[in-house]
């Protein structure tokens, strides 16, 4: 693999932490500018909703710049909205911060994800997508508990200001290893918004918002969840990040690979065990072993969507990827917001810190069912296709003369 993909990981990683470091502070922010956890939760709707409108917006305007400037730009934005989080005095302005770093994600993974397709051979683009996300799994191994322990240590504000620090590793790797590959292939906007006729990748979009939103449901809420339901001390939040990470890590290594060997199959493997394991997760919840094992199941199981999540979209826009790739990370986000929302109903109406589990285990469902549909629509399109060939077959046989 080609070692331009190190640096994406790398950028990977930083954004990777800012997206799950705040699961771990959340309450200690939400103490800090005297409001509830749900109302904290915004920090992650917010977040997710800026990926949502940065990822086409930043890409469209990215369309008249080389990949590698864009890359540059998208990590430059990323360390303002970390600084500015880190220092933010109320909480309105902290949500700003958050949504202006969120600006850059979608972006960034988007048309990462493409420059990392782009370095491979075709049958290996599942592999390297993977590859650069796993910069976004080591931050859950790594950069989420050590700014979680941080935040506990030393307060949420440092956890901030080393994640935009972070943001400056990861523009210099971007810097030096990405090569530079010139303005994108197709001429202007309008080539890369013809992609979106394709109903596939409408379809593709939707079990994204749907799939890994089920897991968002849950995490958003892991700290609470642990402490005052599992039993676990806040100290030990940390260490269950460390495994939900680790699980990420394994899930995201097995989707690439199994999905370049056979997609779908794939997805409904891992969507229909994420839709039962986010169940379990409202019973084993109350037990510290249980919890703690779900809790990397749901991980694994979770990021083993996210390579051929993004490769189904490539693929159904094969001919204009950019916008379609980076529109798909917005949907990730969607979900996650949807979730993250979804997660802080649930509970402001009484039904306890378990109940965002069962709301994730619908959305997976969900995506299992879309997931069955694509399908069968791949199914039908292959079978008009092959019976318009043998149908011409017929014909051009029939026009040759007898004793031919």
């Amino acid at each position: 693999m080609p070692l331009a993909l190190l640096a994406l990981a790398i950028g990977a990683f930083g954004i990777g932490t800012t997206e799950f470091v705040i699961m771990g502070v959340l309450p200690q922010v939400a103490d800090d500018f005297g409001v509830t956890v749900p109302t904290a939760g915004w920090l992650v709707s917010g977040y997710a909703l800026g990926v949502v409108i940065g990822a086409p917006l930043l890409t469209v305007l990215g369309t008249r710049v080389s990949r590698k400037k864009m890359l540059m730009f998208l990590m430059g934005l990323f360390i303002v909205g970390n600084a500015l989080s880190a220092f933010a005095p109320g909480f309105g302005l902290m949500l700003t911060g958050r949504i202006v770093a969120s600006l850059a994600h979608g972006a960034f993974f988007g048309i990462g994800s493409v420059v990392a397709a782009d370095l491979v051979a075709p049958e290996r683009k599942a592999s390297a997508i993977s590859l650069m996300f796993m910069g976004l799994t080591v931050a859950n191994i790594v950069g989420v508990p050590g700014g979680t322990y941080i935040g506990q240590a030393a307060g949420w504000r440092v956890t901030f200001a080393v994640v935009a620090a972070l943001g400056v590793v990861g523009l210099l790797g971007v810097a030096g290893l990405v090569p530079e590959t010139g303005r994108p292939e197709t001429e202007g906007v309008r080539p890369e918004f013809a992609a979106f006729r394709n109903v596939q990748v409408w379809l593709a979009m939707a079990m994204t918002v749907l799939g890994y939103g089920g897991v968002f449901a849950a995490i958003t809420y892991i700290t609470p969840m642990m402490t005052e339901v599992a039993g676990y001390t806040e100290a030990a939040v940390t260490w269950l990040l460390v495994l939900f990470g680790i699980g990420m890590f394994v899930g995201n290594l097995l989707g690439g690979r199994f999905a370049d060997r056979a997609l779908m199959p794939m997805l409904f493997a891992s969507l229909g065990a994420l839709s039962l394991v986010l169940l379990l997760f409202t019973a084993t919840a109350h037990h510290k072993v249980l919890a703690a094992i779900t809790l990397t199941l749901i991980g694994a199981l979770g990021f083993a969507t996210v390579p051929p999540l993004q490769k189904r979209v490539l693929d159904q826009a094969a001919a204009a990827p950019t916008l379609a790739s980076a529109a798909n990370i917005g949907a990730f986000n969607l979900g996650n917001a949807l979730a993250a929302w979804l997660g802080g109903v649930v509970i402001a109406a009484g039904l306890g810190y378990t109940s965002p589990n069962w709301v994730g285990a619908l959305l997976s469902g969900a995506a299992l069912l879309l997931s069955l549909l694509a399908a069968l629509l791949d199914r039908r399109t292959r079978s008009r296709a092959s019976g318009r060939v043998v149908a011409a077959s017929r014909t051009d046989q029939a026009a040759v003369p007898l004793g031919h």
